[in-house]
C-alpha cells in the first residue's frame, strides 16, 4: 500500500502496520481532510473551540482506540500513534484536545480507576458525551509540581474538600470531567480525584491572549472547600508515582503530535516551494531552498524513527520512563527547527495565517514546553546515561 504514503513518509514507516490498519489510517486522513481542516484557521484566530466538530469527532470513532474495552479491543500502540500523528498534522489544537481527553483526562480514570469507576465514566467519555481535562499544572508548580503541589485534599466522612488552584488546563473550560491531583493532608500523599462540572466551590476561567494552540481552551481552575463524593477519588491514584504511570504512556503520545506538526510544516513549504515562483522560475529549484527542504525532511524522518521504536516498545511494555523522556525531548526540539525552516522559506507570506505555517510555527512552542520541558526531561536521560541524579 505504498501508494497511500505521505510523501514526508521517506522511509515508508507506515507499512509497519497492517493493512487493515493502513487503510482505517487513510480514511482518518481523509476525514480530517474533509471535515476539520476547512475550520482549523478560523478557529485558531479567533482562540474559539469548534464544539460543533465533536459529534463529527465520535462518528469517526477515533476516541478510545488505546484501551480495551466492551466489545472493541483496543488499536496497536503503533496505530495510535499515527492517528496522533495525523490529527496533529492538519491541527496541533485539536491533536492536543483530543489528546487531553482521550489520554490524560480517560487514561487517568483506566489506568488508576476501579472497575465501577470506568464503568461510570468511560462509555460516555468514549462517545465524546462527556468531555475530560486534566488538572496537574499549577500556578505556582510546574516542572516541580511532584513536590511542591499546593493543592490540598481533607478527607471528611463520605466526602473529600479539595482547596487550591491549577493552571494552563486545556479543555478546562467546558470539561464536564476534571481529573485533579491533590495532596492528601493526613499523609502528604498526592492523590487522584474527578471533579464534575458543577461542583460547587469548582470555577473555571480561559486563560486570554495566548498565542500557542489557540483552539485549545487552557483555563485556570480554582477549588474553594470544593466538596466531591468519596467515590470520586481514583481507587488506585494514591502517590505521584501513579501519576507517572499515566504520563509516560502519554508522553509518548507527545512526541507524535510532535512528528505531526513537523509534517503539516513539511508539506505546506513543500507545496509553496511548487507554486511559487521567483526570477522566473519556481523557488523549489533553487539550491537554498532544496537545502531547507532536505533538512526539514531530515528532521521529520529521524523523530518518526523514534517514535515508531517507542511505540514498539510500548506494545511489548518495555518502554522506560527515560526513553519516553528522550523521544518527547528529541522530536519537539527537532520540530522547532523544522517549522521555522518552513516559516524562513515562506519568506514575508510565512506570517499570514492564510498560508498555515505560523501556525505550525507557534503550536511547536506548546508542544516544546508541556509534559514535561526539555530541560526536565534531559534530566530524566541523563540520570539514566551517568547514575547520578542532577535534579535540584
Amino acid at each position: 500500500m505504498t501508494d497511500l504514503l505521505l510523501p514526508a513518509d521517506f522511509f515508508g514507516f507506515q507499512t509497519l502496520l497492517s493493512d487493515d490498519e493502513q487503510k482505517e489510517l487513510l480514511a482518518l486522513r481523509e476525514f480530517l481532510e474533509s471535515e476539520i481542516k476547512p475550520h482549523v484557521n478560523a478557529s485558531w484566530a479567533a482562540a474559539e473551540f469548534p464544539h460543533d466538530l465533536i459529534p463529527k469527532f465520535a462518528e469517526a470513532d477515533i476516541v478510545g482506540r488505546s484501551y480495551d474495552w466492551e466489545g472493541r479491543p483496543r488499536a496497536s500502540r503503533l496505530y495510535t500513534g499515527f492517528q496522533a500523528m495525523e490529527l496533529s498534522r492538519v491541527d496541533p489544537s485539536m491533536a492536543t484536545f483530543l489528546g487531553v481527553h482521550n489520554g490524560l483526562a480517560m487514561g487517568s480514570i483506566m489506568i488508576l480507576g476501579s472497575e465501577e469507576q470506568r464503568q461510570r465514566w468511560i462509555p460516555s467519555m468514549m462517545r465524546m458525551e462527556t468531555i475530560g481535562a486534566f488538572g496537574l499544572t499549577e500556578p505556582e508548580g510546574g516542572s516541580d509540581v511532584a513536590r511542591g503541589m499546593r493543592t490540598t485534599a481533607r478527607r471528611d466522612g463520605d466526602s473529600w474538600v479539595l482547596n487550591g488552584a491549577k493552571r494552563w488546563i486545556g479543555n478546562g473550560t467546558f470539561a464536564d470531567v476534571v481529573v485533579v491531583f491533590a495532596r492528601d493532608e493526613a499523609d502528604d500523599q498526592v492523590k487522584t480525584f474527578v471533579v464534575e462540572k458543577g461542583t460547587p466551590g469548582f470555577q473555571a476561567s480561559k486563560i486570554e491572549d495566548k498565542f500557542a494552540l489557540r483552539t485549545v481552551q487552557n483555563a485556570d481552575l480554582t477549588f474553594t472547600d470544593c466538596r466531591i463524593p468519596a467515590g470520586n477519588k481514583l481507587e488506585d491514584g494514591n502517590t505521584f508515582k501513579d501519576v507517572n504511570k499515566v504520563l509516560k504512556v502519554t508522553r509518548g503520545g507527545v512526541a507524535w503530535s510532535g512528528v505531526g506538526c513537523q509534517l503539516g510544516a513539511y508539506e505546506v513549504a513543500v507545496a509553496y516551494a511548487k507554486e511559487r515562483h521567483q526570477f522566473g522560475k519556481p523557488i523549489g529549484s533553487f539550491q537554498l531552498i532544496q537545502d531547507l527542504l532536505a533538512r526539514m525532511l531530515g528532521n521529520v524522518t529521524a523523530s518518526l524513527g523514534m517514535t515508531v521504536r517507542l511505540s514498539q516498545l510500548q506494545e511489548t511494555d518495555d518502554l522506560r520512563d527515560d526513553q519516553a523522556a528522550l523521544a518527547k525531548s528529541y522530536v519537539t526540539a527537532r520540530g522547532r527547527e523544522t517549522v521555522g525552516w518552513a516559516r524562513e522559506l515562506f519568506g514575508g507570506n510565512g506570517i499570514v495565517l492564510e498560508n498555515d505555517v505560523i501556525r505550525y510555527f507557534a503550536d511547536a512552542e506548546a508542544l516544546y514546553s508541556y509534559e514535561g520541558t526539555r530541560e526536565m526531561n534531559t534530566l530524566i536521560v541523563g540520570r539514566s546515561i551517568t547514575g547520578f541524579s542532577a535534579f535540584v
